[in-house]
């Protein structure tokens, strides 16, 4: 995520979120908070890093732009957004059972 797009999330410039990545300047325990959700992590995980995590748990950049969007519709657009990624990861998981028959 480009500092840019942290900083419109979380309601600041892009030069206090340089300045927090540079350790110029702090940021309150609001804030982290904030950052942790437009993030989708814990605060805890801010404050400890990624090294406690399996590899499979940290979100790619393709996850955290969904991610991201899915916060920015409204409640019945969501629903649908879960109702069709659904459905496209279930033709995923059969085409994945038919290529393992096939072996």
């Amino acid at each position: 995520m480009t500092q840019a797009r942290l900083a419109r999330f979380t309601g600041v410039s892009r030069s206090a979120v340089a300045q927090w990545e540079s350790d110029r300047a702090g940021y309150s325990s609001g804030m982290l908070g904030r950052i942790a959700e437009v993030l989708g992590v814990s605060v805890a995980m801010l404050r400890e890093g990624w090294g406690g995590l399996a590899s499979d748990s940290i979100l790619s950049a393709d996850e955290m732009t969904l991610l991201s969007l899915f916060r920015q519709c409204e409640p019945s657009d969501r629903a649908v957004l879960l109702q069709l990624a659904r459905r496209i990861a279930g033709s995923a998981e059969q085409g994945d059972a038919a290529e393992t028959a096939d072996l």
